[in-house]
């Protein structure tokens, strides 16, 4: 019991450290499948009309961004006044996706999100 006790508090050691990792947003692509903290100037953030889907963009502007931070409708309401966020510095924390060659971090929880 003792063992598995051991086992389990070193990995969750292992993943709350991989999580402490901070890459530059122009760095995320190197660590699709990683679960990281992206840290940069917030470019852009809209959000889909049709979808509703929120994109936060750094690195530059969509189609150019380095990458995005998406928040999905369903989401939306847990992440209010997001637009503040163009010009500042954040942490956006979470594995990293490719989607269409662009790396991204799916954004669930607020906690994903802090201002610097």
């Amino acid at each position: 019991m003792r063992a598995l006790v051991f086992a389990l508090g070193l990995a969750l050691a292992a993943a709350s450290a991989h999580a402490e990792t901070i890459i530059a947003a122009a760095d995320a692509p190197k660590h699709v499948g990683e679960t990281v903290t992206v840290e940069g100037t917030v470019s852009a953030v809209h959000t889909e009309p049709r979808s509703g889907v929120t994109f936060i963009d750094m690195g530059g502007r969509y189609p150019d961004q380095a990458f995005t931070g998406v928040i999905f409708k369903g989401d939306a309401s847990k992440f209010p006044n997001v637009e503040s966020l163009t010009g500042k510095v954040v942490d956006i924390a979470g594995p990293v996706h490719d989607y269409k060659g662009k790396p991204e971090i799916i954004l669930n929880d607020p906690a994903q999100i802090k201002t610097k």
